[in-house]
């Protein structure tokens, strides 16, 4: 999930990343048309987040994005799944968000089931739980 600043208010919105990274950068490919555009332009700071929920690893970077609009860069991210939305990466309308990343946290549990067994324990005890390994890095 890409998360942009609209106004007070803070929007997500699910999306393809591209992890490029030996150039420190996670690309998005977009429309220019589209609200994020603006969005970032007006506050470049954004947040992603990415969830494998069933086995309860989660991670969320932080950094900021800028608009570009880099066709050799787009036509080498152009793959099956941009299909969905343009014909060819010649299309005009396609952008590139490239976030550059400051920051990351992750979240790596025991599994559902061990962390409600936790949970639950530590209720009954008045503890907190040991819900697995969790670490913020700098980027």
């Amino acid at each position: 999930m890409l998360t942009t600043r609209s106004g007070d208010d803070l929007r997500a919105r699910p999306m393809s990343a591209y992890a490029a990274q030996f150039e420190n950068a996670i690309y998005f490919l977009t429309d220019a048309s589209s609200h994020k555009d603006d969005e970032i332009a007006r506050w470049p700071n954004v947040c992603l987040a990415f969830a494998h929920t069933k086995g309860q690893k989660y991670v969320s970077v932080s950094g900021t994005d800028e608009v570009q609009n880099d066709r050799e860069k787009i036509s080498e991210l152009c793959a099956t799944p941009a299909k969905a939305w343009w014909d060819n990466p010649g299309d005009p309308s396609i952008r590139i968000l490239k976030m550059t990343p400051f920051s990351a946290e992750y979240w790596d549990s025991l599994g559902t089931i061990i962390s409600y067994i936790k949970m639950a324990a530590a209720a009954v005890s008045n503890s907190n739980p040991d819900m697995g390994d969790n670490a913020e890095v700098t980027l």
